[in-house]
């Protein structure tokens, strides 16, 4: 009997993601957060649902719930690299509850 290995399967992405908005953000002009890494790419920060952004990010974190089918748009007006999901922040990079 021989075994042929499966594929990975791809990672599930829901239809919505929760996204941070930045510090300068403001009701005008939602900006979403994000990062630059240390290899220099720029990383998109999203979360799967409201409560893992409201935990992993902070309490009083400003966020919008965006389609992923319109992850492109928000790619054009910011570009990213990659995209980062569920990214616990930690402590030492948030202020009063949200993301500095």
């Amino acid at each position: 009997m021989t075994f042929e290995p499966t594929p990975a399967a791809a990672p599930m992405v829901p239809p919505v993601l929760y996204l941070p908005l930045g510090v300068t953000s403001t009701p005008e002009e939602q900006l979403v957060e994000i990062r630059e890494l240390k290899d220099g790419r720029r990383a998109l920060l999203a979360y799967t649902a409201l409560d893992r952004l409201l935990e992993l990010a902070g309490e009083r974190q400003p966020w919008v719930l965006v389609r992923t089918e319109d992850l492109g748009q928000i790619k054009e007006a910011q570009p990213y690299d990659v995209v980062i999901f569920d990214l616990d922040v930690p402590a030492s990079y948030r202020r009063n509850g949200a993301i500095a």
